[in-house]
């Protein structure tokens, strides 16, 4: 393929939330730990695709939308704008402010937070070779068109199911063929009276000659409009898992950098301090059974710590795999039993957060911890374990919304069943097909820690 046209990202958040019951706009509502606006942002600027963001926000809201791209380091954000009283006038708003110049433009609303990577990636490689794109999903229901009748609506129409699609964004054009829409739609003195509900719907009425392709949305790319939006995305956040990301140089972000893992002694964390060291790290391990260090001891874990920054006189990545798991029903379980899960599973990455913060905000360092599986819904036999690992999501997300002005990363990583001695204790033995290598956790994890994520849960899948 030939170099493509620069790509801009336009995120349009306008109106005040009142279908949320809120006064102030609903895009600066936080979800999952951060604003609406900030989770939507984040997904372009962090796009390798994307080359520039523009924000068109609320009038009187600019300030608050400056500081959230401040404090989140967004580096591709270039415009932040007053918007318009309608959909169509921000839109021309954001087309007049990008200039004479070509280029290619992905309109998107701000109130989608959950758009994926592959839809932005879609849309882009689209544009390559159309020059208008939207985003649609099959219909899974039935629409039907309604009339007046003489005590209410009446159906006058079931329109085929199959060649029906729900729109969503982002709505994607070359620069130059929306605007032309638009100057056209805006020079028409019939538009007000019957306005286009969105870009393309101007597209099709006034640049009929310009086919528009149509990209495969998704389900999870909803719109937060009303008050149940809010609990579903947030659910969907705390659900929703990245990717790992594609690797950087292991030694470009490794070498001469320190890292400490607690839980490093086996399974996972024994393969990361291997990586690690291979790529030039100066490794830290420390466990209960090779340095007698118990994650829920507050002064151990902060004694840990302060000898190797007292040696190395930096840390750069902090990584806890350790955990117990027992196995049985919580009325069966004796206090020590429930004190140790608790202990290790939950209070223990509390403890290494709170006593690596000082040290990853001198490096703007990154903390790696641990989930299961199980977290997105308890399991009988060890309640205790799948609900500390829920615990360790919400914990993640926090975090990384506290200490993004400070510019630490918190990520979590979530492995399939993956065979370690602890799960061969828990289960015995099973299939080995049915199993990941703690090598290959491992090596995501890694990548995961020299990556720019933050504030994500991220996958490992025995099928990749």
């Amino acid at each position: 393929m030939g170099s493509r046209l620069p790509t801009v990202g336009v995120v349009l958040a306008g109106g005040i939330g009142q279908r949320v019951g809120l006064n102030t706009p609903k895009q600066l509502l936080k979800i999952a730990g951060k604003s609406i606006l900030e989770h939507t942002i984040a997904a372009f600027d962090s796009h390798p695709d994307i080359d520039e963001v523009v924000v068109l926000m609320t009038p009187g809201f600019t300030g608050e939308v400056a500081a959230l791209v401040a404090k989140n380091r967004f580096r591709k954000v270039t415009q932040i704008l007053d918007g318009g009283s309608t959909r169509t006038e921000s839109t021309w708003i954001a087309l007049r402010a990008l200039g004479d110049r070509e280029c290619d433009v992905l309109l998107h609303d701000a109130v989608r937070p959950l758009v994926e990577p592959r839809i932005i990636g879609d849309c882009v490689t689209a544009l390559a070779e159309y020059q208008a794109v939207d985003t649609a999903i099959p219909s899974s229901d039935t629409v039907v068109v309604a009339v007046p009748g003489p005590a209410g609506e009446i159906i006058r129409d079931i329109p085929d199911r199959a060649r029906l699609r729900r729109g969503q964004t982002p709505q994607c054009f070359r620069l130059s063929v929306i605007r032309d829409a638009y100057a056209r739609a805006l020079a028409d003195p019939d538009f007000d009276k019957q306005p286009a509900t969105d870009d393309c719907g101007v597209m099709l009425r006034y640049r009929p000659d310009v086919p528009i392709f149509i990209v495969a949305g998704s389900e999870h790319n909803m719109k937060v409009t009303h008050p149940v939006d809010v609990f579903i995305a947030d659910k969907l956040f705390q659900l929703a898992a990245a990717t790992a990301p594609a690797p950087v140089s292991y030694a470009e972000r490794l070498d001469g950098r320190t890292l400490v893992v607690f839980g490093g002694s086996y399974g996972i964390g024994a393969d990361i301090v291997d990586l690690a060291k291979e790529h030039g790290a100066t490794v830290y391990s420390f466990s209960r059974t090779e340095t007698d260090t118990k994650v829920q001891d507050e002064k151990a874990v902060a004694e840990a710590l302060a000898r190797v920054h007292a040696e190395t006189g930096r840390i750069d990545y902090v990584v806890n795999t350790a955990a117990v798991l027992h196995m049985g029903k919580l009325g069966d379980a004796d206090h020590a039993t429930i004190e140790e899960a608790i202990g290790v599973n939950y209070l223990g990455p509390v403890n290494i957060a709170r006593a690596s913060f000082r040290y990853l905000a001198q490096t703007h360092g990154h903390l790696l911890l641990y989930t299961s599986s199980s977290y997105t819904r308890g399991r009988a036999d060890y309640s205790l374990y799948s609900s500390a690992k829920a615990a360790v999501v919400n914990l993640t997300q926090a975090l990384a919304d506290e200490w993004a002005e400070h510019g630490i990363r918190v990520n979590c990583v979530n492995p399939e069943r993956t065979a370690t001695p602890m799960r061969l204790r828990a289960f015995g033995e099973e299939p080995p097909t049915s199993l990941l290598s703690a090598k290959e956790v491992a090596r995501t994890s890694v990548e995961v820690l020299i990556s720019d994520l933050t504030g994500q849960v991220v996958d490992v899948r025995i099928d990749g």
